[in-house]
């Protein structure tokens, strides 16, 4: 019965994997050998098959399920190619246009998850902290070293990124303002005694990767329909067309952002949950106990809907996210802005509203 479990298992695991390589290279190759509706159209096909795919597994949970879904994504891009072989339907286009505008519309909403999630991981990461902190001396010293090799990376990385982020009077006004408010929100709260480095290091790091990202422009990508050639009989050109396609036409800045979104929005989520469970547990049995407070609940939704919000995620980077885009790189970039100024403000708030007696704040800060 173990073995069995475990085979079954290996092939749920993989895939799982190759459905997120399926998505990861069946979306630009759309965009860049046939068009942006094309594009559209299979990211909102691959969204709604990712939906049914999910309720699926919240329904029925089996890990049959992840090794049907494999053929499903070919599929769907044959129905894309063979749609805009010929005048597609007007139905389908609209269709299309309807999702892109979803996604235009669907930056802030991201951005606003994307910041809260990023400080609330890092005030977890202070809360884990202090409890090491707790448990002797050479705890406290490797945390202060972390730290230490974070502040130097963030600086070290905002000054690699500086000549191409502050390209304009604008975007180097904003990098000194965002600077002067992170010093100045540290400051303040190593004054009240309600942040710590492993909390600001966190936030350091979390600012030069921003900064970072607004340092790509138009020219820093590819054009993607430059990668692409036309396939050929032999198998060693076939694949050598495949690894100038990935390497061209995926931004590396496009899949670090994913990476990123859907790490911390994960972590975030698994967070949540946490955040005041002491108030809980004296009451664990009474009603639904730990597993009928919202944030589970909102955990399970979220992590059955993963592949929904992956295709979403990664779709919005593609055509009109906050980082460069494929399709308009240059005009996207004020969003990451956006998202530095909106997380030092959260920031700012969280450390002068949060009572120094309140309990729960004083097990999330470490002195």
């Amino acid at each position: 019965m173990s073995r069995r479990w475990l085979f079954w298992s290996a092939l749920a695991h993989i895939g799982r994997l190759s459905t997120v390589l399926q998505i990861l290279l069946f979306l630009p190759l759309t965009l860049s050998t046939l068009s942006t509706p094309a594009f559209l159209l299979l990211s909102f096909l691959l969204f709604l098959h990712s939906l049914i795919h999910g309720t699926l597994l919240l329904l029925w949970g089996s890990p049959a399920l992840s090794i049907l879904q494999v053929p499903m994504h070919p599929f769907l891009l044959l129905v894309c190619f063979n749609v805009f072989s010929q005048s597609p339907s007007p139905w389908l286009t609209t269709a299309a246009s309807w999702w892109g505008n979803f996604l235009k519309f669907s930056s802030p909403g991201f951005i606003i998850l994307e910041g809260l999630s990023s400080l609330l991981v890092v005030q977890k990461l202070g809360q884990e902290g202090k409890e090491l902190v707790g448990q002797g001396e050479g705890y406290q010293f490797g945390l202060l070293i972390a730290a230490a090799a974070a502040y130097v990376t963030s600086a070290w990385w905002i000054v690699v990124a500086y000549p191409s982020a502050a390209s304009s009077p604008l975007s180097s006004t904003l990098l000194g303002v965002a600077l002067t408010a992170f010093l100045f929100l540290t400051f303040i709260g190593f004054g009240l005694r309600r942040t710590n480095i492993i909390e600001s290091s966190g936030l350091a790091l979390f600012l030069a990767y921003n900064v970072w990202l607004c340092g790509f422009d138009q020219q820093s990508f590819t054009d993607p329909a430059s990668s692409y050639a036309p396939l050929i009989e032999n198998i060693l050109p076939h694949l050598q067309t495949l690894v100038n396609f990935i390497t061209n036409t995926l931004p590396k800045p496009v899949l670090v952002a994913l990476i990123y979104r859907l790490s911390i929005l994960h972590l975030a989520s698994r967070i949540l949950p946490t955040i005041g469970a002491d108030a809980w547990e004296s009451e664990y049995g009474v009603d639904d106990g730990w597993e009928g407070r919202p944030t589970s609940k909102l955990t399970r939704l979220l992590l059955t809907y993963r592949q929904a919000i992956f295709v979403t995620v990664y779709s919005n980077l593609l055509s009109n996210g906050t980082v460069p885009s494929v399709l308009d790189p240059s005009s996207q970039i004020w969003w990451r802005w956006m998202n530095i100024f909106f997380t030092l403000v959260i920031w700012s708030v969280e450390l002068f509203v949060s009572a120094e007696d309140d309990p729960i704040t004083k097990e999330w800060k470490v002195e």
